[in-house]
């Protein structure tokens, strides 16, 4: 059934939304917007524990998600369940984004920046890539994948693009009021803290929001690249 939210996140793996942009869905959802998470991959190869089965992994990481959208107030999450370090730039995959994006309809869909130079996981790369193909133009027109239309799934077009971990910033986010619940959020993701053993996280965090803020009027913000479509 169609439905309509206000904002599609789109996220390669578990974790990779609340690091990216999880202080502005706290907000967005605080103000009464409905948002929509959809992970592309389990996310079952984010291990050095050589005892650690994909399947189980895989498991646990989707929990973690689900608690983490919890905190944050995220309606619905959805999972692709492709194979982790596996997405490539596909028409199937496409035209499951491109279903998503139908289904439920948003005004923004937020994703990893595909430009990001040199050293950047490959699945947030096609993910970005595919996300941006899939909004403009696959989702826009009604004979790119004419199939949907027999699954009652119209065409539509998104109005503004976001992408975390840009080089290219033009669009800063004030999360000073929702940054703890950020904080909160990536702690659901209890495998994934274990494994990158970051020091002081919330230290660390709020010293790179803090500079993500420099200049803009606020103490603590996320930053992206934002493409608003005409």
């Amino acid at each position: 059934m169609v439905k309509k939210f206000d904002i599609l996140v789109i996220a390669p793996h578990p974790d990779d939304a609340e690091f990216g942009v999880a202080g502005t869905v706290a907000r967005w959802t605080k103000e009464g917007k409905q948002v929509v998470y959809v992970v592309c991959t389990s996310g079952e190869k984010g291990t050095s524990d050589r005892t650690v089965q994909m399947e189980k992994l895989a498991q646990l990481r989707e929990q973690e998600q689900r608690a983490a959208a919890a905190v944050l107030g995220v309606q619905e999450v959805v999972y692709l369940r492709y194979p982790d370090q596996g997405l490539e730039d596909t028409p199937s995959f496409r035209k499951d984004i491109v279903r998503m994006i139908r289904l439920y309809r948003p005004d923004i869909v937020v994703t990893a920046d595909p430009y990001r130079r040199y050293i950047w996981h490959r699945d947030h790369r096609v993910t970005g890539q595919v996300v941006l193909d899939a909004v403009h133009p696959y989702a826009r027109d009604h004979l790119a994948y004419p199939d949907l239309l027999d699954e009652g799934l119209e065409p539509h077009k998104v109005t503004e693009l976001l992408f975390w971990a840009a080089e290219d910033i033009n669009f800063c986010s004030d999360i000073t009021a929702t940054f703890d619940l950020k904080v909160a959020a990536l702690r659901c993701h209890e495998s994934q803290m274990k494994e990158l053993n970051i020091p002081d996280l919330e230290s660390r965090l709020r010293e790179r929001c803090m500079k993500m803020a420099e200049g803009e009027g606020f103490e603590l913000a996320e930053a992206f690249h934002q493409v608003k479509i005409p």
